[in-house]
């Protein structure tokens, strides 16, 4: 799952990303502007905005509008120090999924984060239950067949990303979109090899290859 954190105070915007990416498992883009937020919110498949209000050359709302008004349906939650009633009343109006002032905690925050994630795949129960596959959103535990085991980090990632789209043939250029950011290095062949792994650590039916067209998430196990 990939994120984007439009948020103008560096430090905050890299505590942010640091958690999401080791407690949720999270691909996450950082900007530190508003009119750069935008382009790449309008621009890449990502399954959660965290927008703050006020940046140095935009209105975090004005960003929140732009995207509703193009029809862009991705889970926006907003990050900002204005704790008014109002504030709060517009965001919410605008089209904001959800509201968080300053301070907070990180905990909360990455809590929140699965949970909008889940609910833009309309997956409300944070284990996703596909064949004989069950994965926890919450703490990562993947079960197969009966057998419990942890994930690296981008195996976990590819395999919660199938399940979300469970019964979809999801293509490939979908999978690449949604598990690595713009900086990220990327190989031809990549999803070939993760697929692959997964097949090898919980059998060759757990994924079907569509040639073609894409992979789907069977969720049997060897």
């Amino acid at each position: 799952m990939r994120v984007l954190i439009i948020e103008d105070e560096p430090r905050l915007a890299r505590n942010i990303a640091q958690v999401l990416k080791t407690k949720a498992a999270l691909v996450v883009d950082t900007c530190l502007n508003g009119t750069d937020g935008l382009h790449l919110a309008l621009t890449n498949p990502y399954d959660l905005v965290i927008l703050d209000l006020i940046l140095p050359d935009m209105d975090g709302l004005g960003i929140l509008k732009s995207l509703r008004d193009r029809g862009r349906r991705t889970p926006v939650l907003v990050l900002t120090a204005r704790n008014a009633t109002e504030d709060v009343v517009r965001g919410l109006d605008l089209g904001c999924d959800d509201y968080v002032t300053k301070p907070f905690q990180l905990e909360e925050l990455v809590a929140r984060c699965r949970a909008l994630i889940r609910r833009g795949y309309d997956r409300a129960d944070p284990v996703l239950e596909v064949g004989e596959l069950s994965i926890d959103t919450a703490t990562h535990e993947v079960v197969c067949g009966g057998r419990p085991q942890r994930l690296p980090a981008t195996e976990y990632r590819l395999l919660e990303y199938l399940a979300m789209r469970a019964g979809q043939v999801v293509p490939k250029r979908d999978i690449i979109e949604h598990l690595y950011g713009f900086e990220s290095e990327r190989f031809s062949n990549v999803v070939e090899v993760y697929v692959s792994m997964l097949r090898k650590r919980f059998g060759p039916k757990l994924i079907s290859t569509l040639r073609g067209q894409g992979y789907v998430l069977t969720g049997a196990a060897s």
